[in-house]
């Protein structure tokens, strides 16, 4: 996106960024459309199976593109649902190729849009950081997801069963997730170990994602209470 998107809270920003999302998205729509054209009048089967899967990297890119758009502000989202999409959108595009399978767990939580579309950059980030600087040698490589919530505090992990060859120097992309997660009240742990290295943020919900939370969490508790109560009867 950009380099100051934490900033993007005014109307205008806002504004401005849809006009971005459209623009792009246009311009992968006239690179496909082209790449398509080229494969088709193409006589040559070793170059036409080239463009076609150039074609197919263009759509993947597109899905992430997708997956990444700004939530409705004016009601909560399913992030949850949201990170999903975007967790599988990043591995067609980007970590199938390198055969790393991508586990995801989610507990129901509803975040406002715009703070939604905050985590989805970081954790498209941090995937996109794996991706590119993780070494797995002779092991599976395996990456995982996980989103959850601890009272009024969201924790999102990502983590891996890799190593980095090397440090990995604290470059824009990094500098934009810590500007991203400090836009969210929270903070970003990173941890490194011979099985792996993982990354976790943190942040506080609001007071309408914890409005929605606390009335969640008590009607799963009456639910619950309820079954309890029927067990007890039958039995």
């Amino acid at each position: 996106m950009t380099e100051r998107v934490a900033q993007l809270l005014d109307p205008e920003g806002s504004l401005l960024l849809r006009e971005l999302e459209h623009r792009i998205k246009n311009e992968l729509t006239s690179a496909i459309c082209a790449v398509s054209a080229k494969a088709l009048r193409s006589d040559n089967v070793a170059v036409k199976a080239a463009l076609l899967d150039v074609v197919d990297f263009l759509h993947h890119w597109a899905d992430v593109h997708r997956a990444l758009h700004m939530p409705d502000q004016k009601r909560l989202t399913d992030a949850a649902s949201y990170l999903q999409q975007l967790c599988f959108a990043m591995t067609k595009y980007r970590l199938d190729c390198l055969a790393i399978r991508v586990l995801y767990s989610a507990d129901d939580l509803r975040l406002e849009g715009e703070r939604c579309w905050r985590l989805g950059l970081i954790v498209s980030e941090l995937l996109t950081n794996v991706a590119r600087h993780v070494e797995f040698g002779d092991k599976h490589p395996e990456l995982r997801v996980k989103l959850m919530l601890a009272g009024n505090v969201v924790k999102c992990g990502v983590s891996d069963n890799g190593s980095a060859p090397e440090p990995i120097r604290r470059g824009r992309g990094l500098t934009i997730v810590g500007e991203l997660a400090s836009s969210l009240g929270g903070r970003i742990r990173t941890s490194c170990a011979a099985e792996g290295s993982s990354i976790l943020l943190t942040f506080p919900l609001s007071e309408a994602e914890q409005s929605v939370a606390d009335a969640t969490h008590h009607v799963l508790k009456q639910s619950t209470m309820r079954r309890h109560r029927q067990l007890q009867a039958s039995g």
